[in-house]
């Protein structure tokens, strides 16, 4: 059995609701903009050659075109809903306003408080987007012959994600730092069943590119 697993973490690229201020969440099944085609395009470019052997990604379109260069090659993928990004419940996709900033302050403020158990109004918690990701991520470690892998999901979820892997408490999830199309580079050592992070939000590969989100 091989003993390391590369693992290539990605957020997707931007979209509309991202540059205009918007929260996604999982109920809005938003495409790339322009700007997150160009991401796309970059990222690819810059890693086209890696080794992979398997793309995962979110139920969500934005995930699957932030990697459709790798899917076009007719590398295997799989989607899960499970990587999702959080509900936020029936804020999603509401023009920004003072009242929504603040609800959305308060409620993150809670979770970093220590309750993440508290979901969003009609929505989840951060403590039940872990518990849909804790299935796939034992799926995609029970399977040691895929030994580089790309997966591409979602800000807050990988926050949770990052929290679970390096087995951190889950209020401490927005230590994980997170632009549209950054990398984080990870490696599974399946002897000491620890995760390592090779690169932290890396975004290099976007180098001349506009700012991001």
């Amino acid at each position: 059995m091989h003993s390391i697993k590369d693992i290539y973490l990605i957020r997707h690229g931007e979209t509309d609701y991202n540059r205009m201020g918007v929260v996604q969440g999982s109920g809005i099944d938003a495409d790339l903009n322009a700007l997150g085609q160009q991401q796309a395009q970059a990222f690819f470019q810059h890693y086209q050659d890696l080794p992979l052997d398997k793309i995962y990604t979110s139920a969500l379109k934005r995930t699957h075109q932030s990697v459709n260069g790798f899917i076009e090659k007719g590398l295997p993928w799989e989607q899960h809903a499970g990587l999702n990004e959080i509900s936020w419940g029936i804020r999603e996709g509401r023009t920004p306003n003072n009242d929504d900033d603040q609800y959305y302050r308060n409620l993150v403020r809670t979770w970093r408080e220590g309750q993440v158990d508290v979901p969003s109004e009609e929505g989840e918690s951060p403590m039940d987007v872990l518990e849909k990701q804790k299935p796939v991520v034992e799926l995609i470690l029970s399977r040691p012959e895929e030994r580089h892998i790309l997966i591409a999901m979602h800000g807050r979820a990988m926050r949770v994600l990052l929290t679970h892997l390096f087995e951190k408490p889950l209020h401490d999830m927005d230590t994980f730092g997170h632009q549209n199309l950054c990398l984080y580079h990870l490696q599974y050592d399946y002897r000491t069943q620890k995760f390592n992070a090779i690169k932290a939000n890396h975004t290099a590969h976007l180098h001349g590119l506009p700012d991001c989100m």
